[in-house]
């Protein structure tokens, strides 16, 4: 498959304390073999497309035994994707 970056931002909903949920989704992420990068706002992963799609699946699913979540998603296959950019040929 394709490579792909993803942006993810996760909102736990009425929870007394929103660090479980999003705890739980980045711990997912990596056990997928993933690297998230955390921001402020939205942490972004870059990998092979399947394995991506499943992480974020499974981390829906993990986040979501917390409590009501809303997961906000951005994925492509054409912006800057960190290291497996400087891996590919141009042209």
């Amino acid at each position: 498959m394709a490579i792909c970056s993803a942006q993810i931002s996760l909102y736990p909903l009425r929870q007394a304390h929103l660090g479980p949920a999003i705890d739980s989704a980045r711990a997912t992420l990596e056990a997928h073999g993933l690297h998230p990068e955390v921001g402020p706002m939205s942490t972004v992963v870059t990998g092979d497309a399947g394995i991506v799609f499943a992480a974020l699946a499974d981390a829906f699913d993990k986040a979501a035994q917390a409590g009501q979540v809303v997961m906000a998603l951005t994925v492509s296959n054409a912006c800057p994707v960190g290291r497996a950019t400087s891996d590919r040929a141009d042209g």
